[in-house]
């Protein structure tokens, strides 16, 4: 049977020892010629000994890769223009309805053209639950890092975020997201080669087809063309 107080004794141990881990952790990084060298920023886990600390605003953690936040749209950097086709699906499947579009439309026609003139997020509604990127059958809205948007200002005015303040380059999605932009290209080579492919299998039956054509219609000509004639007895 143990002692009244042995487990308070037992926690407060575990502490002490976490406690003295982090000063014989932080003396790791102690340069003999340049100081104190940066402490490396790591998270919480089991593997690590002491106290994990991030000092923040001065240190920032880097996210991992499926971390999400405020949605952004994405350029391509070699054309210069917009992935979005403002199809709205983004805004259809949005759970809290924090998305609004407005589609650009020709001028002289007056059909709508596959561009969005205004796209608009409420960035103090969104729920940050990544259903538009998921979604979204171009790939033009992807799900950002930067979370430190707060805003002691006009929340319509800082909160509400509109087109320019959500473009961003396909560069900066491949910073953020290496393997969803990998993934990606290996999608885009193999509809090339499937276009390629079909293109080229086209292009085959055609040839085989007219091959076919031309065949049939010799052999017709041949039929149908009368005989020869025999030629004229010799003058007598």
């Amino acid at each position: 049977m143990s002692l009244l107080g042995t487990g308070i004794l037992k926690g407060l141990g575990v502490t002490l020892k976490h406690f003295i881990q982090t000063y014989a952790e932080d003396f790791k990084y102690i340069g003999k010629k340049a100081g104190i060298e940066p402490r490396p920023l790591r998270r919480q886990n089991p593997a690590n000994h002491g106290m994990v600390t991030v000092e923040y605003p001065r240190e920032h953690m880097v996210m991992p890769e499926n971390f999400r936040y405020i949605p952004f749209l994405v350029k391509d950097s070699a054309t210069g223009e917009d992935k979005c086709t403002s199809c709205g699906i983004c805004a259809k499947v949005c759970p809290p309805q924090c998305i609004w579009i407005v589609r650009t439309e020709d001028p002289v026609t007056k059909r709508p053209v596959p561009a969005p003139k205004e796209f608009h997020i409420d960035t103090s509604v969104c729920m940050n639950c990544g259903f538009c990127a998921e979604f979204c059958p171009f790939d033009a809205i992807k799900m950002d890092h930067n979370y430190e948007i707060t805003s002691m200002s006009n929340r319509q005015t800082e909160l509400v975020f509109d087109k320019d303040r959500l473009m961003m380059p396909d560069t900066y999605h491949a910073g953020i997201h290496p393997a969803d932009w990998a993934r990606e290209l290996e999608d885009k080579k193999a509809d090339e080669a499937k276009k390629k492919a079909a293109a080229e299998a086209k292009v085959a039956a055609d040839a085989k087809k007219a091959a076919a054509a031309a065949t049939g219609a010799s052999a017709a000509a041949t039929k149908t063309a009368p005989p020869p004639k025999p030629p004229a007895p010799p003058a007598q």
